[in-house]
């Protein structure tokens, strides 16, 4: 079962025309991303502050399908695909009343703050992750 969260698209998420602004769109998908971690009890503050261990995306691949405008609210659907030693790797479909308007393949790799080097994912980290795992067909 994919992880959900909606998000509303703001004024200052949009250009001119009120059309989103698709750079908005990132800053969403790192906010579901943090709160995934947290419906588990994983904080990014504590990962990153206490534990040490950073987060960053080394893959995304994005597809856009159809705009969203001012008003809208954004239905995202993470679904955990694969996680590794160090890597999760995540399948994000983002809706507009039922209408697909973007996707997203994303890898993410758990690295080190001290050497940069990738990092196993901590035991609680993985059963957490794992709560979503839905491998791709």
């Amino acid at each position: 079962m994919p992880f959900t969260q909606s998000k509303p698209l703001r004024f200052g998420d949009c250009d001119l025309t009120g059309i989103a602004y698709h750079p908005a769109y990132f800053g969403m998908l790192v906010d579901v991303n943090e709160a995934m971690f947290a419906s588990f009890g994983v904080t990014w503050k504590e990962l990153m502050f206490e534990r040490r261990i950073g987060l960053p995306t080394v893959t995304l691949n994005v597809t856009f399908v159809a705009p969203s405008t001012y008003g809208d609210v954004l239905d995202f659907a993470v679904h955990v695909r694969a996680v590794g030693r160090a890597s999760l790797d995540l399948e994000t479909v983002v809706s507009v009343r039922g209408q697909t308007i973007w996707t997203v393949k994303q890898r993410i790799v758990a690295t080190s703050l001290e050497n940069h080097k990738s990092h196993p994912w901590p035991d609680d980290v993985r059963a957490g992750l794992t709560r979503y795992l839905e491998p791709a067909e």
